[in-house]
């Protein structure tokens, strides 16, 4: 510790600026700048030298009372408060409070030299955090040091800048940071680059209007500036690749050059070049290959290349290894790359370092979805792992049995999570396992007994940190049941009859869910167990009640099952004796159940009608309006109270007279002129926003929403039999080419273990014995010729429990046509990621408007990308292939189509429909092909409606045959709504001839843009599988907004949420109305009024949320303000302008 120390004091003259002319002992100034680094010194030394935290506490607050009278002193000099705050950030670092010193750090950035500004700008982006009020203060430091001439002043306001800056402040400083793109230094380009990463990961909005810059940022002279792009591109590709698809031979080229050592040698890391930046490309590659074969053959020969060099035995080479295996998986698949990963995953599994073999069990988890045989390559390594002192690697091994689970090995592998999860403390760990021991039980669970047994454990094991989900759904299984009512009832008998038997044991503590869950399943089906006296279970409830470990929440529950039973009974003395003893209980909860079981007691009656047995599914009628208080609000107005006003709107009024800090950003201000016109003056700042989509009571809707899980808008990935099966395209004809997915390629390989010697067998030892005979219970299944439920693979074994829906049929009908869909089940990043579109090999089909004054600036020109199977030049024509081996040398031969079937495709008739007569009115897209087979082509147009938007979907046979049982069925997407049901179905469509289907969207959560996925499935010869996508954009969901201008200065002070940005108006545009007009045509904004140089403007997004725009002209510059009640509505709109303005 002592060397470290010395070290430590070693640099510090240099950080406090001894080096400096004058600095030292025979300099200006230099006695006091010795005495301030001896204290901070002496200081280090003092509590490294102690020994408790109690002295070391003691010594600090001396150290800060000290500090906090210096700085307050009127006569402190910015030298003295430099070295004050180097020891003020000390003293933060050990995790003492010292906020005191916030505000002289930012004096100190913004009145200093450059030393002290250099401390000053330290302190302060170490003491505050990103919503810190006091960061106001330092925005005008910030842009007074970008606008600087010098080079280390501008340096440091970037940094600044990119650690912490707050939101509401981007416009302020964005138009100087784009400016720095285009600076001479590099240091300052790069630095420019990484503050515009941060602002794209706090408000992409605000930043997409600047992409063509990042591209000329990727293609910069200087490594480090190319290197920097690489983040913000990698954030972008998760969320559209298909939109970066054009930079993939960029990226490859980038890659190549690094993999061959043409970066500068500064950039290399023990030999290895650049291996940080190797990383963050190969991640990238896997986001633009995915599914994708064209773009995927690009990739090939230099992710061959980085296997090839990443050999060296360090471990910066085993982390580039490993990005390459997780690439190569992730892609379109190729044979001999996948041999060469599954090499690599071998060499990791198998090696003796920890480090190594962690990865190697990660990398197996990642692509056991493509190839379930690496697990049995390496069964006896994955049995050794589960004994492993560290419990990382058991853990990953038990994740890795998690996902080859299926109905055969379900309970030898549960079994072993279980014994894990009693073993454990660690809380994370607990809630993971427990939700997926609670996952495979319900899907995979071989009787009743099991199941409940299971549960139970995990309910006692898991205890109260629990996710709400895993007990609300074990009780909603058992209330909406299955498709066999003989066995619903044979589960909750068994249910009620365990439960019954944990309550009869005495001193035993259990989890208040557990109690829950008891609770409510006695109360609903204890009538099941008609050998057991109802009021034997009365008794023990009331016994459970009396427990002091007992929460009064679980009272509640208790009290409910309490309440239930006694309605099915026609006397019962424990209820008389519980009311008596809880009638005067200090808990008023339990006071409150008890008078309410009294009087219903009283009523039997009532009490049955309100209690029935086995109705928690039924539907209830709730009056959200609530209606019945209409005629009491009405009384209430009458008589002069005064009438309800939303939250937001209290909030505004009560900010407006009071004095508050100014958040508005700085730009060009508006004319009071616009008042004149009814637009009030009231500015309500930026920053604060107190709105809300919806009004009501926010103490009820918050309640619901923290003990709910919000599934809307969710895609659906995971069904009863596991992750959703994905059907591939089969091909009727035998001479045409097929597509060979990386499962099928590595299925084919001989799953035949070899057999041992006689006298191999007997030599084995005991426990060699158990391990092969434990690997044989759990890797049942996983041969080449096994149903396996694979995380994508159907397991054609019987499921134990298939739930129906009693609450809503078309749910399970949505499901059931759920279970047919595709669902990607390669390995990548899945974190807020939109769907990807597969680009068409026969090109790109453009579509155009009928009606330019409502047409949409993203879908002139929009590309319907057609989603179609692999280009028949990649496929596999061949189905004969050789076994293949992971690791064995065997080649695969790729053979290409022959042109003959080639020719029969291009001969094939097409039929191009056309819209009704009706919809021929409305403005409206060209139709354009979505995607086609050699039977079927799959055709869309879009349809603008005032109050949504119509998706015509043409099927269009093209076989000299009918074909039958055609289905078009829409996936739920995130951000879009589909007001019908999402399938189509066709039960017949004749020979040349097409068939149509319209379906209205809506915008479910606001995005820019957007996919919505599908597939068609059709029985002709055989049945077939194709997919599709249509690509969205926020215009297609905008609507004028029609109204007057004292209606717009109205709606004007009641929306809260605001954006402001000044752009520059193309030389076109010389005025105000010829720029309103632009944005009348092809953002669909109604113009409202012109006054002078401003103008306002009002539009709607459907069904019915406004959104408003004040604009004004000044010097070439056009100043846009938005308002809404939607708080990302106006970005998104801000983001369109800008891109509207830059094209015309």
């Amino acid at each position: 510790m002592s060397d470290v120390v010395e070290r430590t004091l070693g640099v510090l003259p240099a950080l406090l600026g001894q080096h400096e002319p004058g600095a030292g002992p025979g300099g200006a100034g230099g006695p006091h700048r010795l005495s301030a680094s001896s204290r901070l010194g002496s200081l280090i030394r003092n509590i490294t030298a102690l020994t408790s935290k109690h002295e070391e506490e003691k010594l600090i607050q001396q150290e800060i009372t000290s500090l906090k009278a210096m700085v307050s002193a009127p006569t402190t000099s910015l030298r003295l408060m430099k070295e004050c705050m180097v020891r003020l950030i000390y003293c933060e670092m050990l995790g003492y409070e010292s906020s005191f010193g916030y505000i002289h750090a930012i004096k100190l950035a913004q009145q200093g030299n450059l030393l002290e500004k250099r401390v000053g700008y330290l302190a302060v982006s170490l003491f505050l955090h990103e919503n810190h009020e006091l960061l106001l203060l330092l925005v005008n430091t910030v842009v007074k040091d970008l606008q600087s001439t010098n080079l280390v002043e501008v340096s440091m306001a970037l940094t600044i800048v990119s650690q912490i800056f707050p939101r509401e402040m981007i416009p302020a400083v964005l138009p100087l940071i784009e400016d720095k793109l285009q600076h001479s230094k590099e240091i300052i380009r790069r630095k420019a680059v990484q503050a515009l990463y941060k602002f794209y990961l706090i408000a992409p909005n605000q930043v997409q209007h600047i992409h063509d810059k990042f591209r000329k940022a990727l293609c910069d002279r200087d490594v480090g500036v190319m290197a920097a792009s690489l983040h913000i591109y990698l954030e972008m590709i998760k969320e559209n690749s298909s939109g970066y698809k054009d930079l993939t031979e960029s990226f490859v080229i980038i890659l190549k050059q690094v993999v061959g050592g043409k970066l500068p040698i500064d950039f290399n890391y023990h030999s290895v070049p650049a291996p940080w930046l190797q990383i963050q490309l190969l991640r990238i590659l896997g986001l633009l290959g995915k599914d994708d074969p064209r773009t995927s053959e690009l990739m090939y020969d230099v992710l061959e290349e980085s296997l090839r060099r990443a050999e060296i035995n360090h471990n910066i080479t085993y982390a580039i290894l490993f990005e390459c295996v997780q690439t190569i998986y992730t892609i379109y698949p190729k044979s001999e790359l996948l041999e060469k990963a599954a090499k690599c995953i071998g060499k990791f599994v198998l090696s003796p370092q920890i480090n190594l073999k962690y990865l190697g069990l990660k990398a197996l988890t990642c692509v056991i979805q493509q190839d379930p045989n690496l697990a049995l390559e390496h069964q006896m390594t994955i049995i050794e792992c589960l004994d492993h002192p560290d419990p990382i690697i058991k853990r990953e091994t038990l994740e890795i049995l998690y996902r080859i689970t299926n109905g055969h090995n379900v309970v030898v592998i549960v079994q072993k999570m279980l014994d894990y999860l009693k073993e454990t403390k660690e809380e994370y760990a607990i809630i993971t396992l427990a939700g997926k021991i609670a996952e495979l039980a319900e899907k995979y669970a071989p009787n009743n007994e099991w199941f409940i047994q299971t549960m139970n454990a995990v309910f006692s094991v898991g205890g109260d940190v629990l996710y709400p989900d895993i007990p609300n759904n074990f009780l909603r299984l058992l209330a909406e049941g299955f498709d066999d009512g003989k066995e619903d009832k044979q589960l909750r008998t068994y249910a009620v009859r365990s439960y019954l038997a944990l309550l009869e044991e005495e001193n035993v503590f259990y989890p208040q869910k557990f109690l829950q869950v008891m609770s409510w399943v006695l109360g609903e089906y204890s009538s099941l167990a008609t050998d057991v006296d109802p009021e034997t279970i009365l008794t023990r409830l009331h016994n459970l009640l009396k427990k002091t470990f007992v929460t009064s929440e679980t009272k509640a529950w208790i009290m409910a099952a309490v309440t239930k039973i006694a309605s099915r009974a026609s006397f019962s003395k424990t209820v008389d004796k519980l009311i008596q003893e809880f009638s005067s209980s200090l808990d008023t909860c339990m006071r409150q159940h008890t008078f309410e079981l009294k009087h219903l007691c009283e009523d039997k009656v009532l009490m049955k009608g309100l209690l029935p047995f086995d109705a928690s599914c039924n539907d209830m009628v709730v009056d959200a309006s609530l209606s019945f208080l209409d005629e009491f609000v009405a009384e209430g107005l009458g008589q002069g109270a005064a009438p309800y006003k939303p939250h937001h709107q209290r909030q505004e009024e009560k900010l407006s007279q009071e004095k508050a800090l100014n958040f508005e950003p700085y730009g060009l201000s508006f004319a009071s002129s616009v008042s004149s016109s009814g637009i009030a003056g009231r500015q309500s700042p930026t920053g604060l926003s107190f709105g809300s989509d919806t009004s009501g009571n926010s103490t009820e809707m918050g309640h619901k929403e923290t003990n709910t899980l919000k599934l809307e808008g969710v895609r659906k990935l995971w069904g009863k039999e596991g992750y959703l099966p994905k059907k591939e395209s089969k091909v009727g004809k035998e001479d045409e080419p097929q597509t060979v997915s990386c499962s099928s390629l590595l299925a084919r390989r001989v799953a035949e273990t070899p057999v041992s010697k006689s006298d191999q067998v007997s030599s084995l030892s005991e426990e060699e014995k158990e391990k092969q005979q434990l690997a044989s219970t759990l890797f049942v299944g996983l041969g080449s010729n096994a149903n396996v439920s694979l995380m994508g693979k159907v397991d054609l074994s019987t499921q134990k429990f298939k739930r129906k829906s009693k609450v809503d049929k078309a749910q399970s009908n949505e499901e059931a046509l759920n279970m047919q869909n595709s669902a990607a089940s390669d390995f990548g990043p899945l974190v807020d990621t939109v769907p990807i579109t597969k680009e068409d090999c026969d090109g790109d089909k453009h579509t155009t408007l009928r009606k330019p004054s409502l047409c949409s600036s993203d879908t002139v020109g929009e590309t319907l990308q057609s989603v179609k199977k692999p280009g028949l030049d990649d496929k596999l024509s061949d189905s004969r292939l050789s076994p293949l081996s992971l690791f064995a040398d065997s080649n695969i031969e790729i053979l290409q189509p022959s042109p003959s079937s080639q020719c029969e495709n291009a001969n094939k008739t097409v039929l191009l429909p056309s819209l009704a007569e009706e919809l021929e009115e409305l403005p409206h897209s060209e139709v354009a092909e979505l995607c086609q087979s050699d039977a079927l082509a799959l055709y869309l147009c879009k349809v603008w409606k005032d109050d949504s938007l119509l998706l015509v979907v043409f099927v269009s046979n093209k076989n000299p045959s009918a074909l039958n049982a055609v289905n078009v069925v829409f996936e739920k997407e995130q951000h879009f709504q589909i007001l019908e049901s999402p399938a189509c179905q066709f039960p017949v469509i004749e020979a040349q001839s097409v068939g149509h289907c319209q379906k209205c969207v809506r915008m479910d959560k606001l995005c820019t843009q957007g996919v919505i996925s599908g597939f068609v499935n059709y029985q002709s010869e055989m049945e077939t599988h194709l997919e599709f996508s249509i690509p969205l954009s926020l215009l297609d969901f905008i609507r004028p907004m029609k109204m007057t201008t004292e209606d717009f200065g109205k709606l004007w002070l009641s929306l809260s949420n605001d954006v402001k940005q000044n752009i520059k108006m193309p030389s076109s545009q010389d005025s105000i109305s010829a720029a309103l007009s632009v944005l009348h045509q092809k953002l669909k904004l109604h113009i409202v009024d012109i006054i002078g140089n401003e103008g306002i403007l009002a539009c709607q997004l459907l069904p019915s949320v406004p959104c408003l725009l004040h604009c004004r002209t000044h010097s070439g510059m056009l100043a846009l303000w938005f308002r809404s009640p939607c708080s990302a509505l106006p970005d998104g709109l801000l983001y369109q302008c800008q891109k509207v303005m830059e094209e015309s």
